[in-house]
């Protein structure tokens, strides 16, 4: 990783004293950056350095260093030109990604065919071409390895972004991801920041098996110290991207394997999403829906048939994962006075069971009828299509429940 800090451009040579004060290494690096023009480096495998221009117009000068929009700044951002141009998620989630890395040469990217081939999903297709193999990094089939040196990396400046080829995988590396990626800010007294970005594809496809079909959601978020975002729109998918990597604390991104080809209108200008904030997707008066990822289309398409019921569903996706955004979920229950949590997490442990007891713990005086939660049934997903299904909440469950609710 030495050769990445001097492909990079550090402003001093690093002494053993300041290898262990990032916060200097990172004021001394910017002080240093700014008043530049905006480039990047590509530094190659060979040693070879090469000094690129952003081709791109923004500002360099505007550094959001606490990586969270308000909500005029989300209000703004959505009312956007409307021409803009569009992505699909995966390719949004690429472009996020490579906007940063003009932005800030500290940010580099890690993970199994991450390289030249472009990832598992292509998310970083070009990238090392762009950027070089050193900022690029293909890394060998070694999970605990490659994101211990992503933590050591985040430890001394960089801003590392580790790929899972699927999350499953990742459970090979919960040892430094719980141990090191939660807790060293708070074991090392404040002397580290770690702004990592964890993220990778995962959920139910469409037959993948019981290890390919993995939501970690549930094994993450009893870690202290992580904060955990989930996209499921090309729009929000590029600002959640955005606001990880400029966040200081670690943050894991979860991307659902069918949604990549999802294709949306995005805004030509730069927008980053707030990475605490839950999005109202459907106002509603009678009762309150709350998800996320790929179940966000599972609940709108239940809420068409809704509708036509005579129903009033109010449906929002809450994104953040961890902490949730009790301001918005809490709004919404004050108006419904009734809440049916759909996730595609599994039941025991869940998602959905935190999500119970941080309503019941803080609006259940607001509450007309017990809360309802759908989940994924607690069994290994099967390979066959017909059974996984059954495994997965369908839209005609939610259309159920929202009636029972609402008896």
């Amino acid at each position: 990783m030495a050769a990445i800090f001097l492909g990079v451009g550090a402003a001093t040579a690093l002494s053993p004293s300041n290898c262990f004060d990032s916060k200097k290494f990172q004021l001394s690096t910017r002080r240093s950056l700014s008043g530049r023009k905006p480039w990047f480096l590509v530094v190659r495998s060979d040693g070879s350095v090469n000094l690129g221009s952003n081709q791109r117009s923004r500002r360099t000068q505007q550094l959001i260093t606490n990586a969270v929009a308000t909500k005029a700044d989300s209000a703004a951002s959505t009312s956007a030109s409307k021409q803009g141009h569009e992505l699909l998620l995966f390719e949004a989630l690429r472009e996020g990604l490579e906007e940063e890395m003009d932005r800030d040469p500290h940010v580099c990217v890690m993970g199994e065919d991450v390289g030249h081939y472009g990832g598992s999903y292509k998310v970083t297709k070009g990238l090392a071409d762009k950027y070089g193999d050193l900022r690029v990094l293909d890394t060998p089939i070694a999970e605990n390895s490659f994101t211990g040196m992503g933590i050591g990396a985040a430890m001394t400046g960089l801003r590392p972004i580790v790929e899972g080829m699927n999350m499953g995988f990742l459970l090979l590396a919960f040892n430094q991801i719980s141990n090191n990626c939660g807790m060293l800010h708070y074991t090392s007294g404040g002397q580290f920041t770690i702004p990592i970005v964890i993220r990778g594809p995962g959920g139910v496809g469409r037959q993948l098996g019981a290890e390919h079909s993995q939501r970690l959601e549930s094994y993450f978020q009893s870690i202290p110290g992580i904060q955990m975002v989930a996209c499921s729109t090309p729009y929000n998918a590029k600002g959640l991207m955005k606001a990880a990597i400029r966040s200081e604390n670690p943050v894991i991104l979860f991307e659902h394997v069918l949604l990549y080809n999802l294709k949306e209108r995005i805004p030509d200008e730069e927008y980053i999403c707030n990475l605490e904030e839950a999005e109202m997707v459907r106002p509603g008066e009678h009762v309150t829906i709350l998800t996320y990822s790929r179940m966000r289309y599972h609940v709108m398409q239940a809420a068409k048939t809704l509708v036509n019921k005579g129903y009033d569903p109010e449906v929002i996706d809450i994104r953040s994962l961890k902490p949730f955004d009790l301001y918005t979920i809490g709004n919404s229950i004050k108006k419904t006075h009734r809440v049916l949590i759909v996730e595609e997490c599994m039941r025991t442990g869940g998602i959905g069971a935190s999500l119970t007891a941080a309503i019941t713990e803080n609006f259940h005086d607001y509450l007309d009828a017990p809360i309802v939660c759908l989940s994924s049934q607690d069994v290994p997903t099967p390979y066959a299509g017909t059974l996984e299904e059954w495994t997965v909440v369908q839209p005609a469950q939610i259309v159920t429940a929202v009636e029972q609710l609402c008896q």
